[in-house]
């Protein structure tokens, strides 16, 4: 049987579906209670983010195809997220799909590109595809990418 932890841990993002929420960091807590109800507590990438009712949704179909039925969903927004908190498998998914990583630094003086590595970038615009990127551009190869935000 697949444990409770591992088919949360599985579910992916529907922003950026090759990253699971908890290489992300959305997936804080998974408690089994003894009388098999689970309580999943996730901390969403910013207040108002469009996909929570999404990864909710997620969350109860993978629990319920392992054998876990009754589930809640409880939303902790403090302490907020943190780029600080997305995995070393995550950056590299982010960065082998394409999406710059934020880098697990106190100061970070250039977006690196995903594709070429220049330092030598620039944002276009502070929202992208996604609530939770913004849109850059290299100036080395000039290819566009998203970006994840800096909390």
């Amino acid at each position: 049987m697949v444990t409770a932890l591992s088919a949360a841990a599985g579910v992916t993002d529907p922003e950026l579906p090759f990253v699971t929420i908890a290489e992300l960091g959305i997936l804080r807590a998974v408690q089994v209670a003894d009388d098999g109800r689970v309580t999943v507590t996730i901390t969403p990438t910013y207040t108002g983010c469009p996909a929570v009712s999404a990864i909710r949704d997620d969350i109860r179909a993978a629990l319920a195809g392992a054998g876990y039925p009754e589930v809640a969903i409880e939303t902790r927004l403090s302490p907020p997220w943190t780029t600080e908190w997305i995995s070393a498998d995550g950056r590299r998914k982010l960065a082998d799909a394409g999406v710059a990583p934020p880098r697990p630094a106190l100061l970070t003086i250039s977006v690196r590109c995903p594709r070429c590595g220049s330092p030598d970038t620039e944002e276009l615009s502070r929202f992208g595809s996604t609530a939770c990127t913004s849109l850059w551009r290299c100036r080395a190869c000039a290819e566009p990418f998203p970006r994840v935000k800096e909390r």
